[in-house]
């Protein structure tokens, strides 16, 4: 994992964005502190979407109506 200064990445973003397109995950620190990091995100887009299609499924099985007739539990797979 590359480690640079906040001041650097903002001077150079675009080329963090190309290393962060590449793979490379990136530690921005400010004052020696770190404080974000940068990388590719189609992992977590990628988890997003299936998170967001199993919820669309389980809901669309669901009868609808006006009154709330489902519970915050129905949101999860939890089986409790």
């Amino acid at each position: 994992m590359k480690t640079i200064s906040a001041a650097e990445a903002n001077r150079h973003f675009s080329e963090v964005l190309r290393e962060a397109t590449r793979g490379q995950t990136i530690l921005i620190t400010s004052r020696g502190k770190p404080v974000a990091t940068l990388g590719p995100a189609s992992g977590r887009l990628q988890v997003r979407a299936a998170a967001r299609d199993a919820l669309l499924a389980r809901l669309s099985k669901r009868k609808g109506g006006g009154a709330r007739n489902w519970e915050r539990a129905d949101l999860y797979d939890d089986e409790r």
